[in-house]
């Protein structure tokens, strides 16, 4: 499949991290919790208005807004 948006991805949709687009101190923040090209990502779900999201990374539970997911860049894998 193709690169998309992390925004796009649907409720358990899963890929790879291709890219962080974020600079300064949000491109900072995203590294630091672990959001890396070749991290692997499973969407766990999305709040009532969609915004945020839930995403597994490794043994971990984030959310993010979709104000931060447009800027990572996933392969995804269905």
């Amino acid at each position: 499949m193709g690169k998309i948006s992390m925004r796009k991805m649907k409720k358990n949709q899963s890929g790879i991290i291709r890219s962080v687009k974020a600079e300064g101190e949000l491109g900072r923040r995203i590294r630091d919790m672990g959001l890396t090209p070749g991290t692997d990502i499973k969407i766990l779900g999305r709040a009532p208005l969609y915004d945020p999201v839930a995403l597994r990374v490794g043994d971990f539970t984030l959310t993010l807004r979709n104000s931060e997911a447009d800027y990572i860049e996933v392969e995804v894998q269905d």
